[in-house]
């Protein structure tokens, strides 16, 4: 590769705005990234000093989050570097319950003072909450752990790559998408790692090392003679991987439908960036969709995000009771439905499961922000709402007993809350390519990439578009098309599934930036699925006529 000459800022700038939430914690520069946190051993004897603080002043639980959040995105657009972001927040959440009702206070001062303080100040809310509280808060048990520890299984850390290698990739997509027919390419690189410190009352102590990143673009391509512009984004998914996720492994990729370069845990953005500037090409002379019925082929890096919104969001417990109405509604999936024990959410074929172990996922932790050693659960099995996601002060409204481990918060100074954890789609259990699927579709359309989308207050009716979209006919692809978007509601569409591709297609698809809450907090969750086939979907088309 040609190296290039770039320039670092190091404030906010042009990159930030590109960001859908804002920036945590203080810039730093790139090199600071690798200078070493607290040890563990200095971590417990800074949690222990709010645990006994907390207890001494009438407590009944207290848990401490010692948290470092280390970030980097790189922003560049054509030949040019937009930004390249390095930022570092430090400090200490003390959770507590007093009269039985919740207390929050967080800290930067780590420091003995500091955290007594802020300990303090925790239980001063919880027993002032507690005048207005009408039922004392009831934890699930949980396991007291001792001192443990878990780590993203990386490769390659982001913090020991150089910037200039990280920029020279980028700079290197865009060319390859420039001198194959693009006008105008994004590209950003957004990298994380969170150093957590946890410790609570029950008598865990965990440390943990988590990593995640997403390397994505958008290309656009133009005809000035007719005055249109057709984008195509990235095929690439978020993971909880190190850089190691943009080695491009041939083992990793997969041949779709038309030729189409699909990624598994391994990402080619070159060979990605290429292939968008002819698509985008392509769909400016690809012919606008007939409205009507048809079979959807939905690959996994587009059906990730359905999942997301009208699986992972509604089944959260919280939205479920109301408790959750202000960011995005709340749910149909009601608790009447879950106890009648035959709610069809979907077809026998979906069998939608919670994981928040799952390799590679954006999700996947240890332990989560709770202490509770993290599992996997049924959300649906054969097509039947099983249970929600929930977390210990939730879990006895659902006779239950026992945590689901889906606790989380996006730094040290929010209070951890229930959170989405990773939710897929398992695939089909007998031997069925996508190819197959396609040669069993008279009339249909594969769509890949996540596009626009719209969901209701209530998790219900909605409307999605995506990257890319393929007219099926006879069984056989014959063309690109545009202005694609699918109508229907939860429960009808996800009845709608009759056929599930094999293991072989299972991949990640995720959102790095989750928003929940007011004031909102961000999370990461990745959603699995193989190609699948949803029968009759209304179909509209989305073009604009002047």
């Amino acid at each position: 590769m040609k190296r290039r000459d770039f320039v670092q800022l190091t404030g906010m700038g042009l990159g930030a705005l590109m960001l859908p939430f804002s920036t945590m914690g203080s810039n730093i520069a790139a090199e600071a990234l690798l200078e070493p946190g607290l040890d563990v051993a200095a971590k417990k004897i800074l949690a222990d000093v709010a645990l006994n603080t907390a207890r001494n002043l009438g407590a009944s639980y207290a848990d401490a989050r010692i948290g470092r959040y280390l970030n980097q995105y790189v922003f560049t657009r054509e030949d040019k570097v937009q930004n390249v972001v390095n930022t570092e927040s430090f400090g200490i959440g003390i959770r507590v319950i007093a009269d039985g009702t919740w207390g929050f206070a967080s800290t930067n001062d780590v420091t003995e003072d500091g955290i007594k303080k802020a300990t303090s100040q925790a239980v001063a809310i919880a027993k002032a909450n507690a005048k207005i509280q009408k039922e004392p808060v009831q934890l699930a048990p949980v396991e007291a752990f001792g001192e443990v520890s878990w780590k993203t299984p990386i490769k390659k850390d982001f913090k020991e790559v150089p910037v200039s290698q990280k920029v020279e990739l980028l700079l290197d997509a865009n060319s390859a998408a420039m001198n194959n027919g693009a006008n105008f390419v994004n590209s950003s690189l957004f990298m994380v790692n969170e150093q957590k410190y946890f410790a609570s009352t029950d008598g865990s102590y965990i440390d943990q090392d988590i990593h995640r990143i997403w390397p994505t673009f958008d290309v656009t391509a133009i005809d000035r003679t007719a005055g249109k512009f057709k984008s195509r984004s990235a095929l690439s998914a978020p993971m909880g991987m190190g850089y190691e996720y943009l080695d491009g492994l041939e083992s990793e990729k997969l041949v779709g439908p038309a030729g189409l370069k699909l990624y598994r845990n391994s990402y080619d953005i070159i060979e990605d960036a290429t292939l968008a500037a002819k698509q985008a090409k392509e769909m400016l002379t690809a012919e606008s969709v007939q409205p009507g019925k048809y079979d959807l082929v939905l690959e996994p890096n587009h059906l990730g995000l359905t999942i997301h919104e009208s699986v992972g969001h509604p089944l959260e417990l919280d939205r479920v009771l109301g408790y959750e109405a202000n960011y995005a509604g709340t749910s149909f999936a009601t608790l009447d439905k879950w106890k009648s024990g035959d709610f069809k959410y979907g077809s026998d074929k979906v069998n939608i499961v919670a994981d928040k172990t799952q390799p590679h996922s954006l999700g996947a932790v240890g332990y989560d922000d709770e202490g509770v050693k993290t599992k996997k659960w049924d959300l649906i099995r054969n097509g039947i709402l099983v249970n929600y996601e929930a977390i210990r002060d939730q879990v006895k409204i659902i006779d239950q007993n026992e945590s689901h481990g889906c606790c989380y918060a996006q730094s040290w100074n929010d209070v951890q809350f229930q959170r989405m954890p990773n939710v897929s789609l398992e695939p089909g259990k007998e031997k069925y390519s996508v190819e197959e699927m396609i040669k069993d579709v008279e009339k249909g359309i594969y769509i890949a990439g996540r596009g626009s989308y719209s969901i209701d207050q209530q998790r219900y009716n909605f409307q999605f578009g995506g990257t890319v979209f393929y007219e099926i006919k006879d069984g056989k692809i014959v063309g690109m098309q545009n202005d694609v978007a699918y109508q229907s509601n939860t429960q009808e569409f996800w009845n709608s599934c009759v056929k599930i591709c094999d293991e072989s297609d299972y991949r990640l698809f995720g959102s790095f930036f989750d928003g929940k809450g007011q004031p909102s907090q961000v999370s990461a969750v990745s959603h699995g699925s193989s190609t699948s086939r949803f029968k009759d979907v209304n179909v509209i088309n989305t073009g604009r006529s002047i």
